[in-house]
């Protein structure tokens, strides 16, 4: 089963969803090594005014690895021009061969702006951003990746979606959410059903709720959708990707990872280590490492002094001596699988004043609108 994304061949159909300070190379690169390399791995988002700026950041958070193929960057933007701008000089300096544009970020810091996905309810600001992107693009296969709308009053999904396709977008990714729902309830599968039927002239992939290989499988057989986006089922379990490419190759025969906290304890410390080489500081890539502990460990029998300690380790030396003294027998336990990371329900939604007036107006939002930084 390939999922098509312009000249690239996506097999099986799987892609890593951009997280703000999780999908770093690092964290790519361990994805990519569990599915033997293959499915789309996709940068943590990337502000176009930082990118055009040449944040030193960004700069970094743009380096793909040599094996990283195809290179896809995450772009957020509120602005057309400046998406223009960014998307050109991807062109121009190679520095990606897939671009994705992020309508579904729900955090009020991107919202309050009109970004994210407060943006598709501006019909004509999205149909702006899109023509741009496509039109500087060039070679390159332009997607984006949003949600339901901005809550049950304001579902934009349909719309944004045709807009989509007659401005030149090579495929689309739906979360079943809406912005204030954020990450809590259920996805609604339905959603991504509907958006395929509407759209049947380029790929929908469909993201939520995909805890384990067999919800993927499961998505894309009730919503006839083209592929998956994980996100949040990934967190701490890198080796999710190795399950995908079993799922989708072996079908029923497939073997799942279910590995014991001693396999874990190597993979914690390998993510920690090659978050220190990209940052160039062991201390600091430990550091960055902290926020990961709860999400690998979660599940095992590990005492609350214990997981303290292992949260605000500073070295990998530190950090293997005390996942030593666990017990690392432990096999994988049945509470590690299901939901992880936000789980937080309904709120109300952060947006620019009048917001809501117009569904057609196509004002940016502000001389700052553009976020001045990237990722997390």
């Amino acid at each position: 089963m390939t999922l098509q994304i312009g000249p690239h061949s996506v097999q099986p159909p799987v892609v890593l969803a951009p997280m703000a300070g999780i999908t770093n190379a690092p964290f790519r690169t361990l994805c990519r090594e569990f599915s033997g390399g293959k499915g789309l791995f996709v940068s943590e988002m990337i502000t176009t005014r930082a990118l055009v700026e040449r944040d030193a950041k960004t700069m970094r958070l743009i380096h793909f690895d040599g094996t990283e193929k195809p290179r896809s960057i995450q772009l957020y933007g509120v602005d057309p021009v400046t998406v223009g701008k960014a998307v050109r000089m991807i062109v121009d300096e190679d520095l990606a061969d897939h671009i994705d544009l992020n309508f579904g970020c729900p955090v009020p810091k991107v919202t309050r702006k009109g970004g994210g996905s407060a943006l598709p309810y501006k019909r004509n600001l999205l149909r702006s951003i899109l023509r741009e992107a496509v039109g500087n693009a060039g070679s390159l296969p332009v997607t984006m990746k949003m949600r339901k709308g901005i809550d049950d009053e304001h579902i934009t999904f349909l719309d944004a979606g045709r807009i989509a396709v007659e401005e030149g977008v090579t495929a689309i990714a739906l979360h079943g959410r809406t912005a204030a729902q954020h990450y809590g309830g259920t996805a609604d599968w339905e959603a991504i059903a509907r958006l395929k039927e509407a759209v049947p002239e380029i790929p929908v992939l469909g993201n939520g709720d995909i805890w384990s290989a067999d919800d993927a499988v499961r998505m894309m057989r009730e919503t006839g959708c083209d592929g998956v986006v994980v996100g949040r089922g990934c967190l701490g379990r890198p080796w999710l990707f190795g399950d995908l490419v079993a799922a989708f190759e072996d079908g029923g025969d497939a073997t799942y990872a279910q590995p014991s906290l001693r396999e874990v304890a190597r993979v914690m410390l390998r993510h920690a280590q090659l978050l220190g080489e990209w940052l160039e500081n062991e201390e600091r890539g430990v550091i960055d490492f902290r926020k990961h502990v709860a999400w690998y460990t979660k599940g095992f029998s590990i005492g609350s002094e214990a997981r303290k300690k292992l949260a605000i380790a500073s070295s990998l030396d530190e950090l293997g001596a005390l996942l030593s003294e666990l017990d690392l027998d432990q096999p994988w336990p049945a509470g590690a699988d299901g939901p992880r990371g936000r789980t937080s329900g309904r709120n109300k939604v952060v947006l620019p004043d009048g917001w809501l007036d117009d569904p057609y107006d196509c004002a940016v939002v502000g001389a700052d609108a553009e976020l001045d930084t990237s990722g997390g």
